[in-house]
């Protein structure tokens, strides 16, 4: 395989130059190239399980935390699922080259505005060797090519992914230079990311909320941001008892280290009697930590009273603040000061209500009656994400393939000047 350059800038440079053989490529090689992505990935399973290890114990060593190593972990299925989702990308429609708009002059010249890739597009992010692969996929199938910063904590695992990744390229008879990580170089590599302006064309950061205001504040390339979850859920008087149960848990349980699980619950005044006391006990039964106001807290021993920082808490474990607001207005103004705009959700029957919420709500997803975990490129139908945006560019919520593009006109004209 072809020897990893020995600088930052040269990286950035070759990754540049790859960028135009991969923006050329018609749907039907980056389908064969990603196949050969998921092959590799799965012949190199045992590898990638024994480097991931490496990462673990380290991890542990240093207390990086539950959620972390949660995220940071990769067994035999967590690789084959990264194997499946690259061939779910893999055939997702190619998003180059889309009309997006059409129009003819008056003097007769055609105009089309199609989709086109960004060129190279830079990740940063922390404890997520999934990321590597998720987004090496999305942009060679979007046309593009990348660059990885994945941080310490997972550098061996990247490291393993990376090279199982590069090797595929170059049995496709494709430049290796279209993936390129610049792990090695620690935090001089982060910052060369982003300040390559000219180089890389766009910068993700997925990560902390630390990390993300980082990327933000410092990169001179132009950043689409995600955000942290402060995510919340809203029982309305109507909630039916189970639904309210039985998504909060989901949304709680099912993968509490994620940025879609649920961090705080509201509860309408007027349901509390009926909803808490179950719902504490079946949080607590499943080992949540359930941090509370003082209505919550009388209902249940168990109930941690809650402080003002728990409802600008984004957890990423098994803790979750819950409140008992009067009514929908109440709630709506707590989500407005605490939320992080990502993810919310209203359990009720009330078609009123849900509709309110709906409107007024302002975050990236927007749900009624389900829980926050659908908020999630795979689920959403995007094979996988680049990241969940937080903004209100051009992409916002989960991103695919169609957010790894930019637009250019094209005009067809026969001897057309302009009086």
């Amino acid at each position: 395989m072809t020897t990893i350059a020995a600088s930052v800038e040269d990286r950035l440079r070759l990754a540049k130059d790859a960028a135009r053989e991969i923006g050329l490529l018609d749907a039907a090689a980056k389908t064969a190239l990603l196949t050969a992505i998921a092959d590799g990935l799965e012949a190199a399973t045992d590898d990638i399980v024994t480097a991931n290890a490496d990462d673990l114990e380290r991890g542990r060593r240093d207390g990086i935390g539950d959620a972390l190593l949660d995220r940071l972990r990769l067994d035999a299925e967590r690789v084959a699922s990264l194997a499946s989702a690259v061939r779910a990308v893999a055939e997702l429609p190619d998003p180059v080259g889309r009309v997006l708009d059409s129009r003819t002059l008056p003097n007769g010249l055609a105009l089309q505005k199609v989709a086109v890739p960004f060129g190279v597009v830079g990740s940063i992010y922390e404890a997520r060797p999934n990321v590597t692969v998720d987004i090496a996929a999305l942009a060679l199938r979007s046309g593009n090519a990348v660059v990885l910063r994945g941080g310490s904590a997972a550098q061996s695992s990247n490291a393993a992914l990376v090279d199982v990744m590069r090797a595929a390229l170059e049995t496709r008879g494709v430049s290796p230079e279209a993936i390129q990580t610049v792990d090695d170089f620690g935090r001089e590599g982060a910052r060369a990311l982003m300040n390559a302006r000219g180089l890389v064309d766009v910068l993700v950061p997925r990560g902390s909320a630390g990390l993300i205001e980082t990327v933000v504040t410092e990169s001179t390339v132009p950043v689409i941001e995600t955000g942290a979850g402060v995510v919340h859920i809203y029982l309305d008087a109507t909630a039916r008892d189970a639904w309210a149960r039985d998504i909060v848990l989901n949304a709680k349980t099912q993968r509490p280290s994620v940025c879609n699980a649920v961090e705080t619950v509201l509860v309408h005044r007027a349901a509390a009697d009926r909803l808490v006391p179950e719902l504490v006990a079946a949080l607590s039964d499943a080992g949540v930590r359930v941090h509370g106001d003082e209505t919550v807290a009388g209902f249940d021993a168990r109930v941690i009273p809650a402080t003002e920082d728990d409802w600008a808490a984004e957890y990423l474990s098994l803790d979750l603040a819950v409140r008992v607001v009067d009514d929908l207005d109440a709630a709506l103004d707590h989500i407005r000061r605490y939320s992080t705009q990502h993810t919310e959700s209203i359990i009720t029957e009330d078609a009123a209500s849900a509709s309110r919420f709906l409107a007024e709500v302002d975050s990236a997803v927007v749900l009624v009656n389900a829980s926050t975990r659908f908020t999630d490129g795979g689920e959403f139908g995007f094979g996988a994400e680049v990241g969940i945006s937080t903004q209100k560019l051009h992409a916002r919520g989960p991103m695919g393939l169609a957010e790894l593009t930019s637009t250019k006109w094209l005009g067809r004209g026969d001897g057309q000047i302009r009086p």
